[in-house]
């Protein structure tokens, strides 16, 4: 028994040494192929002239949907910070999605509406609309007020409500910046036939200051866990979402900032109430329908339209968060199995999905598995102190590079963080990260799977500090 623990332990070594070589490859080559774009995306875009398209008659008008839930402490600076954006035509439909606090109270009285009569066509099924409002002195200002569904049934509503042909989802919490809109746009100016959803890039508002619904301080949080998810964003966002948009193969767009075709979207039946990251869910399956149609389309992430967002701040609260991503990813994959090496598909069968597969999904187990073998493997004695440390040395390392050069490839090419105090506390949370708090979300990924088996959804409370209030010193612009 003893012998066929240790050749177990022995085999599963060496399968590790050949898992941590085949990921770290993909990771590479991913921050690889998202700085060649990344340079030649600053290149490209430092002559735009993004004047140019907020005057053409040719720009697309957009319908800017924000579902909220209890969000209080934030909705009228976003609503704020949504009316001052530098677009030609444009509507913000604000979704209250059963609201218990005074969500709805604060945007009547903040904006004087009022009752309005207002005919829209129910182009997908949603929950019941109890009221319509507006003010007079603000046309592209509609308030929905509606029974509770979920996200995904608020986005559906203001979906229904909008005028116009694209529409941007827009978290409660979050902040665009000023010229976002024209940002995100420019992809469907420049292929207006085949463009189905551009993604913009999403920030940490937690310790930057907020006057009349702008960012006016950029600064990071005194508290730990948002400086570990700044780090965690640039990564995924400048190394990660990058390189999945250049190989026509991007999965997410997210939630607190995506523009949309409303027409390929409807056609789809709009956001799924069944996920638990209708984001994702819906990335998918706009590929799948475009594909179906065998129609040339794009799904595309520009890195320089920002929205700032609050992320959660206490360890709990994260779990919660990580954990309903973690479910969203697994449900989505399930849904959509028969894309797996789908010739079909082109690109994402063959590389997107089996990426997902094996190192989102099955990597947090073969981590654990790998630490209950190190174990094992000191217990019989049959370690290899040398090889161990230089492995374990090796796996910091690469961790550390990937922060460091997300960072890095920050500071290069958009600079959002302006002092170089700031910069260095991301290089060292993008060190200490790797002792304690990926273990921590390697253990919440298990546990969302083990709920993912048992077919339990819920979003959890997700707690609202709010945004930091300070007077005007701009340094968000830059």
């Amino acid at each position: 028994m003893t012998k066929f623990i240790i050749d177990g332990v022995v085999l599963f070594n060496e399968f590790i040494l050949v898992y941590f070589v085949t990921l770290n490859a993909a990771y590479l080559f991913l921050f690889l192929v998202s700085l060649i774009e990344v340079l030649k995306f600053v290149k490209r875009t430092f002559f735009s002239d993004y004047q140019h398209i907020l005057a053409s008659d040719l720009t697309w008008p957009i319908s800017i949907l924000v579902p909220a839930h209890n969000e209080e402490k934030t909705i009228v600076e976003t609503v704020r910070s949504l009316q001052m954006v530098n677009y030609g035509e444009f509507e913000v439909v604000i979704v209250n999605d059963g609201s218990t606090d005074r969500t709805l109270k604060n945007l009547i009285d903040a904006f004087e509406l009022r009752r309005l009569d207002k005919v829209y066509r129910r182009s997908i099924p949603t929950k019941n609309i109890r009221g319509l409002y507006g003010n007079l002195m603000m046309p592209h200002l509609v308030v929905v007020d509606k029974e509770k569904g979920g996200k995904s049934d608020a986005l559906n509503t203001g979906i229904n409500v909008a005028r116009y042909p694209l529409f941007c989802s827009v978290d409660a919490d979050s902040i665009i910046e000023e010229n976002a809109l024209l940002r995100v746009v420019k992809p469907f100016m420049e292929h207006p036939q085949e463009m189905v959803a551009v993604g913009g890039i999403v920030r940490i508002a937690n310790g930057c200051a907020v006057h009349e619904g702008r960012v006016t301080d950029i600064r990071l949080p005194d508290n730990p866990i948002p400086i570990f998810q700044v780090v965690e964003y640039l990564r995924a966002f400048l190394t990660g979402r990058i390189g999945w948009s250049v190989m026509r193969s991007l999965l997410i767009i997210s939630g607190a900032f995506g523009l949309y075709k409303k027409s390929e979207v409807v056609e789809i039946g709009g956001y799924d109430s069944t996920s638990d990251t209708e984001d994702l869910e819906l990335v998918v399956r706009l590929h799948e329908n475009c594909r179906r149609k065998k129609m040339p389309y794009r799904i595309v992430f520009v890195p320089d339209p920002v929205c700032w967002t609050e992320v959660p701040t206490t360890m709990s609260v994260l779990i919660r968060q990580r954990n309903r991503w973690h479910r969203g990813l697994l449900q989505s994959l399930w849904r959509h199995k028969g894309i797996l090496f789908n010739p079909k598909f082109g690109i994402i069968g063959a590389f997107a999905f089996p990426y997902f597969l094996f190192f989102e999904t099955l990597g947090p187990f073969i981590e654990l598995l790998g630490y209950v073998a190190v174990t094992l493997s000191v217990v019989f004695g049959i370690i290899n102190w040398e090889f161990f440390f230089l492995f374990l040395a090796l796996a910091v390392f690469y961790g550390v590079f990937l922060s460091i050069a997300a960072i890095l490839l920050e500071e290069l090419s958009f600079r959002r963080y302006p002092g170089w105090l700031d910069l260095t506390k991301l290089v060292v949370f993008g060190i200490v990260e790797n002792f304690g708090y990926r273990q921590i979300l390697t253990l919440t990924k298990v546990q969302a799977f083990w709920q993912f088996l048992r077919n339990r959804r819920g979003w959890g409370d997700m707690h609202r500090g709010g945004f930091r209030k300070r007077g005007p010193t701009p340094t968000a612009a830059r």
